[in-house]
């Protein structure tokens, strides 16, 4: 595969990984992750998608973290999980609208097939990411604490980056302002010169 092939299979895979998470946000799924694989599949091409990425890794493990913290939340997490397969399985069967629903019959099960199948796939990758979730933190608060640290640090690389950039401008306006100064000195000594010469006969 050459380079612009690659390219543009990196970009569209990222930006469908992106979109999905962003709309896993607001249905059952695993929305923060999604967002995050979408933003690290884009940072081998942008610069923006770079800067975010960490960032968005760091809330996404903090949330799976805070999912799983008591059993309660976790068999909550599992039975909205459940319930949406059940949902999608109703929106495969596809049985016609019952007498209370109160609008046109084109609206009932909207989407059809695809609708269920996108349903069943964020109800499976949101039960993987509950059991990767309790495997790495339930009952194992070193591990939030592993993210929390990584973060720390990835703040204080920025930090670092921000410091080493301002010295940079910094230098930059120095050299500019020597510049400057230099030339106002020659033009200062040809006017000079110019003046001790007297006008032209």
């Amino acid at each position: 595969m050459n380079a612009a092939a690659k390219r543009i299979a990196l970009e569209t895979l990222g930006w469908i990984v992106l979109v999905a998470g962003i709309l896993m946000l607001l249905l059952p799924g695993p929305g923060l992750l999604g967002t995050f694989a979408g933003l690290w599949i884009l940072s081998t091409q942008y610069a923006w998608a770079r800067r975010w990425t960490n960032p968005v890794k760091f809330r996404a493990l903090r949330g799976a973290a805070e999912g799983v913290e008591t059993i309660p939340r976790i068999v909550l997490s599992a039975l909205i999980a459940l319930g949406l397969v059940g949902v999608a399985v109703v929106w495969l069967i596809g049985p016609p609208p019952p007498g209370w629903w109160p609008v046109d019959e084109r609206w009932w099960l909207f989407g059809g097939p695809p609708v269920a199948i996108t349903m069943i796939v964020s109800s499976a990758i949101a039960i993987g990411l509950l059991i990767y979730s309790v495997v790495r933190f339930y009952g194992k608060p070193e591990a939030l604490a592993e993210v929390d640290r990584m973060e720390a640090e990835h703040k204080k690389a920025i930090a670092r980056e921000q410091r080493r950039e301002a010295r940079e401008e910094h230098h930059e306006a120095r050299e500019a302002t020597l510049e400057a100064a230099e030339a106002d000195r020659v033009a200062d000594a040809s006017e000079e010169a110019a003046g001790r010469r007297g006008p032209s006969a």
